[in-house]
């Protein structure tokens, strides 16, 4: 299977394609609408600022300044416990950020997104309870890619 179809089975199986782009349809509104929107236009801010190109560090930095100067509350990459049937693991999870207290983001500066990068963040989200996360890639262009996924139990 290739990895666009890959990438496209995890979203349909985990991440309902009404969530994906946070606009209502069939009913449904994304969870956390108004933060989910602060949040992309600090994202879209950012890449119209610097574009494509640069190292993954480089948007970390900048997407810390635009959400600071936006007064959205953050932590840079917290260290966050996971949790195995109820029980804490030794294992650390440390995402990019956390927004509002409530949302895992996490960034890539990749041409295209696979399969992994998606699965990661679901997983994180099983493992620590957040409710929604958001897969940020500032590698493509003409705008960032921005894909969020709701923390759904398996099918």
């Amino acid at each position: 299977m290739n990895p666009e179809n890959y990438i496209e089975k995890i979203e349909n199986r985990f991440a309902d394609k009404n969530m994906l782009d946070g606009q209502k349809r069939e009913g449904k509104d994304m969870i956390y609408k108004e933060e989910g929107y602060a949040i992309r236009g600090a994202v879209f801010e950012v890449y119209s600022q610097l574009g494509s190109g640069f190292a993954e560090e480089v948007y970390q930095e900048a997407l810390e300044t635009e959400l600071a100067d936006r007064k959205i509350p953050f932590e840079a990459q917290p260290r966050l416990q996971i949790r195995y049937k109820g029980r804490l693991l030794k294992k650390i999870y440390v995402p990019d950020l956390v927004c509002f207290g409530k949302i895992i983001v996490e960034l890539k500066a990749v041409k295209h997104l696979l399969p992994e990068h998606a699965a990661q963040l679901i997983n994180y989200l099983k493992a620590t309870s957040f409710q929604l996360g958001f897969l940020v890639n500032f590698g493509t262009y003409p705008r960032a890619d921005i894909r969020a996924y709701p923390n759904r139990p398996y099918p």
